[in-house]
C-alpha cells in the first residue's frame, strides 16, 4: 500500500488536511492521504477506493491509474452488478460480450449486469479510469443494455436553460437504466440555479479547474482532482471559480420508486 500522491515521510508543517467525511450525509476526499489498494485482478494499476457502503454510498466509485500493461483481464462486475468506465486521460482496450473496444480520453463503457468488462492499457504512458459499479435494481418489462461513445460525441445540453453550464448525459433516459453518469461544467461565476435537496445520491470527481461547493450548507473549497460523496437528502450546490472551466464527472440513481 502506498498513498495516491506519492508523497511519504514527516511533513515540515503541522499535519492538516482539506478532506471532510460526514459518514452517510456527505465527504469530501482530497488526493492528500488517500491510499493505494491490492485488489485481486487489477494487475501494475494503482486502484483508489472512494464511495463504498461503509461510507453510506449504494455504489462504488475507484480512481485507477494504468501502469505500462496494466490493467483488469480477469474481469469487472459480476452477476446482478452494473459497472461503467470512464477514461480521464491516455488511452485503452477493453471488451465486453464479444465488443472489443479502444477508447482515449473521453471515453467510456456501460455494461448491463452479469456482463463483465476487461480493459487494459494501450499507452507506454499511464492511462487513468474513473470506474463505478453498482447493484442494479430490476423493473418489470424492461431492461438495460450496453452503451459506449466518447464524451465528444454527446450532445451538449444548457443546464436548466443557461449559457454557461453544460450537461452531458451518458446513458439514455429509460427505465432499463436505474442509474446515469454525467459530465456537469461551470464557466467561471455559474453555478446552480438552487441548493438541491433529493434521494438522489452522487459520487462525483472533478476534471478540471476549481469551485465552492455547498455540502449540507457548509461552502467548501474544491478543486481538479478531489472527489465527493453526496449521500441522499444532502443539499448541494456549487459555483465555479478561477479562471478555467470547473467541470466534473457524477452518478446519479434514478428511474426508481423508493422502497419501504
Amino acid at each position: 500500500m502506498g498513498y495516491l500522491n506519492n508523497v511519504t515521510g514527516y511533513r515540515e508543517d503541522l499535519l492538516a488536511t482539506r478532506s471532510v467525511v460526514r459518514h452517510g450525509n456527505y465527504a469530501l476526499l482530497t488526493p492528500d492521504g488517500l491510499v493505494k489498494n491490492i485488489i485481486p485482478g487489477f494487475d501494475n494499476c494503482d486502484v483508489t477506493i472512494l464511495s463504498t457502503p461503509k461510507l453510506g454510498a449504494t455504489f462504488v466509485d475507484y480512481l485507477v491509474t494504468l501502469h505500462k500493461d496494466g490493467g483488469n483481464l480477469q474481469g469487472f462486475g459480476g452477476e446482478g452488478i452494473e459497472t461503467f468506465l470512464y477514461v480521464i486521460s491516455g488511452k485503452i482496450h477493453a471488451t465486453a460480450g464479444n465488443e472489443r473496444l479502444n477508447l482515449d480520453a473521453g471515453g467510456y463503457l456501460y455494461c448491463p449486469p452479469g456482463e463483465l468488462m476487461t480493459f487494459s492499457n494501450a499507452s507506454h504512458a499511464d492511462s487513468q479510469l474513473f470506474l463505478y459499479k453498482r447493484r442494479y435494481t430490476p423493473v418489470a418489462g424492461h431492461l438495460p443494455y450496453r452503451v459506449t461513445g466518447n464524451v465528444s460525441q454527446l450532445e451538449p445540453v444548457h443546464y436548466e436553460g443557461m449559457d454557461d453550464v453544460i450537461l452531458f448525459d451518458f446513458l439514455p433516459k429509460e427505465l432499463g437504466f436505474d442509474m446515469n453518469m454525467h459530465i456537469l461544467s461551470f464557466e467561471p461565476g455559474a453555478s446552480h440555479g438552487y441548493i438541491e435537496t433529493h434521494v438522489q445520491e452522487h459520487g462525483a470527481y472533478i476534471l478540471s479547474g476549481k469551485g465552492v461547493y455547498n455540502l449540507d450548507n457548509e461552502w467548501i473549497p474544491v478543486k481538479q482532482g478531489d472527489y465527493i460523496f453526496m449521500g441522499a437528502y444532502s443539499l448541494q450546490a456549487g459555483y465555479g471559480v478561477g479562471r478555467e472551466t470547473f467541470s466534473y464527472i457524477y452518478s446519479k440513481d434514478c428511474n426508481r420508486d423508493v422502497d419501504i
